[in-house]
Parts: structure tokens; sequence; C-alpha cells
């Protein structure tokens, strides 16, 4: 059994079916003696029905999934550009693809027997966006494994707006008016809009940091009751086996103990006979005693007679 066979399996499976699977090849692993991989298998995650739909498109769809990541490197290369027009352009196809194969994704899931709803459509075009935003998270997902959506980058801004361009050629701009100054008031206000801002930006932070962790807590938490289970599992079959060696022991102990009574039963008839003929021999042999002392009475008996004139 190979890993990568066992993933790309697990992988192309509905949520619903893979755990199932998964602890079924896990089993099949640590019988065949290999306890190390057997591990490896039971700790992989089962994907999100929006994880499951993105890999499901990578996987049935390739020629669209190498069209959006061409159009991943394009936009970040027009960003790095600054080039303006491309990026308008770009950006306008990128929410036209997104969108397109988000709804695509929808079809094929549905089709594979798992209606997704318009939460779940709108989280795998979310991830479709996070490729086209870092080469990294695109070398992720279309390897077509992933085990949840994915999210923009931190500071990656979305939609992918394109910065309007200065023409090289044209009428002179026109002179830019002079800033009146702020009065205090405005800028306080508008200190403290920005102070609230960040202090806004700090809580998302923290509680993206703390889903975070919670999502990594629970992955353990499985890892363990995957653990738990199957222990629990090995036990239940080691319960077995001993309640099954015990019916073999409990039927050979009776066996037993009814050829110990037929030994038993055999072993007294045999004293009765013997004593039977015991008797019978102690019998013979004081008839044959009587017997020898009338003959030699009679013989004395004879030889007087004899003697006699």
């Amino acid at each position: 059994m190979d890993l990568d066979a066992v993933v790309d399996e697990l992988y192309r499976l509905a949520p619903g079916d893979f755990t199932a699977v998964r602890d079924e090849r896990a089993r099949t692993a640590r019988a065949d003696g290999d306890r190390q991989l057997a591990e490896r298998i039971r700790r992989l995650r089962r994907p999100t029905l929006a994880a499951w739909a993105s890999n499901l498109l990578v996987r049935e769809q390739p020629e669209e999934a190498e069209r959006l990541l061409r159009l991943g490197e394009a936009l970040r290369q027009a960003h790095r550009d600054l080039d303006g027009g491309q990026l308008r352009e770009l950006s306008a196809q990128q929410h036209q693809l997104t969108f397109a194969l988000a709804r695509q994704a929808g079809r094929l899931a549905a089709e594979a027997g798992q209606r997704i709803s318009d939460d779940v459509r709108q989280e795998v075009q979310n991830t479709l966006l996070a490729v086209l935003a870092d080469p990294e998270t695109a070398a992720q997902w279309a390897m077509g494994q992933l085990t949840r959506p994915l999210s923009l980058p931190a500071g990656f801004p979305t939609p992918l707006h394109a910065p309007s361009p200065t023409p090289l050629h044209g009428p002179e701009p026109a002179p830019t008016p002079r800033r009146r100054t702020r009065p205090a008031k405005e800028v306080a206000d508008l200190d403290a809009a920005r102070a609230r801002r960040q202090e806004q930006q700090a809580r998302l932070d923290r509680a993206r940091q703390q889903a975070a962790d919670a999502e990594r807590e629970l992955h353990a938490r499985e890892g363990e009751l995957a653990a738990v289970e199957e222990e629990g599992r090995r036990a239940e079959a080691g319960e077995q086996q001993a309640e099954q060696r015990v019916g073999e022991l409990t039927r050979r102990l009776q066996d037993a103990r009814r050829e110990q009574r037929r030994a038993q039963d055999a072993a007294r008839e045999a004293r009765d006979r013997a004593g039977d003929a015991e008797r019978a021999v102690r019998e013979a042999r004081r008839r044959a005693k009587d017997a020898t002392a009338r003959v030699r009475k009679l013989s004395k008996l004879s030889e007087q007679q004899t003697n006699d004139p």
C-alpha cells in the first residue's frame, strides 16, 4: 500500500465517505505490519464541503484549473509592474472566471450527489481568489487535496483593484488645488476613527488567530479520538477472541469431564469384575484343596487295603 495512492483515493471521495475509508485503509496498513503508514493515513483530515468541491474542480476540470493558474500569474505580474490597464482587464476576467468556476464546482458537486449551499459556493470562490493572489496557495490548491477552504493572505486587497494609470502623453494635468487646513475637531475625529479601525483590525486578527488555534486544537482532538476509537476497536477484537477462546476451553473441559466420568465408570466396573474374579479364584482354590485332600485320603485308604492280608 502506498501513501500517495491512498491520499489520491481519499480526496476523491465525498466527505461523508472519507472517514470510514480512511480508517479501513489504516487498519489494512496496520494488519500488513506497516504501523508508520497506518499512523500517517489515520492523521489525514476529512475535507470540508467547500474544500472537497474545490478539489473536485481541480480533478474534474484540469484545463479550467490551468486557466485560473495562468490568470493568477498574470495578475501578480501586473501588480508588480503597476500596469493599470492590464490590471483592469485582468480584474474583470478574475471576477468572471472565479464566479463561473465556483458555479461549475457546485454543478460537479451536485452530479456527485452532494449539493452545496450559496455560502459554501462563496467559500469556493474565495478559495479561487486566494489562488490568484498567492503562488504557494495556488500550488497547494492545484494538488486537489485541500482539507478546508483557502483565504486571501493578510493585507492583500480583494477584489483586486486596478489603480488608474498615469498617461504618458496628453494634456497637462490641472493644477492641484491648495488643501485647506482641517479643523482640530475634524483631525481628532479622523484620528479616533483611524484608532477604531486599527482596534477592529486587531480584534479581527486576534479572532482569526483564535480560530486557527481552535482549528489546530480540533484536528489534534480528532486525532486523539481516532486513536482512542482504534484502541477501542482493538480491545473489542481482543475481547471477542478471548470469549471465543474461553468458549473453546469450556467445551474442551466439558469433554474432558465426560471422558473422566467414563473412565471412572470403566475403572469401577473393572474393579467389580476383579473382585468377582478374585472371589472365584479363592473358591476354586478351596475346592482344589478339598479335592486334593480327598484324593490323598482315598489314596491312603487304598494303600492300607492293599497291604492288609
